[in-house]
């Protein structure tokens, strides 16, 4: 059930079409990529957390490897996550992980990395999601989207062409493939909100195909520059819809 509440200067839209009921809508990949939500203490974690691992401390040094033992990146918000991977079609290994953090005790890392100019404590906390820990393999990371995603490149038309010229090059995106999956988990458990830490980057190529977020906070360096954003979720499928008719047909096929 999606609720009414709202948080100021965030837009409530009308409701759109769920998905049908004992659908599922992760399974339902572009012909190129398989989208698996993955169950709670699944082997598969393993690969997830050994990704993270090459990602955030390999390759980009957000993390230190002294405080992730055995080569794998994980932490206390894992046990309270629905955790998605993506893999090429008829292959097993994992190129690509997301989670989404749902409300527990330990809260949610936004409001303990980032300062908020937004009061989320009168808020139903079980309608929150975060997403967190996007990690692509260094394989499946084009050099133009990996700048972009770290803000190191400003996101200009041309460039965006370079990322995204052509429909199929749009749906078989990985990252917006793992969000899909987001979205649809959210809209199954009635949750209303997403909140995310992200570079400026990212954000603007989100905006640019038709999801949208609100900043909710200043910029400041975690993982990098990175500022907290929040997006209802039946808005940002909305305008998803108006702007990007044919990728939403595709989130909500």
């Amino acid at each position: 059930m999606i609720h009414d509440s709202a948080v100021p200067g965030i837009p409530v839209s009308p409701g759109l079409p769920h998905p049908p009921l004992g659908a599922s809508p992760v399974a339902e990949s572009p012909s190129l990529f398989e989208y698996i939500k993955v169950p709670p203490g699944d082997p598969l974690l393993e690969e997830v957390f050994r990704l993270r691992y090459k990602v955030y401390v390999e390759e980009w040094g957000f993390e230190r490897s002294e405080d992730h033992p055995g080569g794998m990146e994980r932490d206390a918000y894992d046990d309270h996550s629905v955790h998605f991977v993506v893999r090429r079609a008829g292959e097993e290994h994992v190129i690509g992980t997301v989670r989404m953090i749902v409300n527990s005790e330990c809260g949610f890392p936004i409001e303990k990395h980032c300062t908020l100019e937004r009061d989320l404590s009168v808020m139903n906390r079980e309608g929150f999601g975060e997403i967190s820990r996007l990690a692509i393999s260094k394989e499946y990371r084009r050099r133009t989207t990996d700048s972009v995603y770290r803000d190191k490149d400003p996101l200009t038309p041309e460039l965006f062409r370079r990322m995204y010229g052509g429909q199929r090059r749009l749906e078989n995106d990985i990252v917006l493939g793992l969000y899909r999956g987001i979205c649809m988990e959210s809209l199954e458990r009635g949750n209303e909100y997403l909140l995310a830490v992200m570079a400026r980057g990212l954000v603007t190529l989100l905006r640019r195909v038709g999801i949208v977020f609100d900043a909710i906070g200043p910029e400041q360096n975690y993982h990098g520059l990175r500022a907290p954003y929040l997006g209802r979720v039946e808005t940002m499928l909305e305008e998803l819809s108006r702007r990007n008719p044919g990728l939403y047909a595709r989130f909500m096929g």
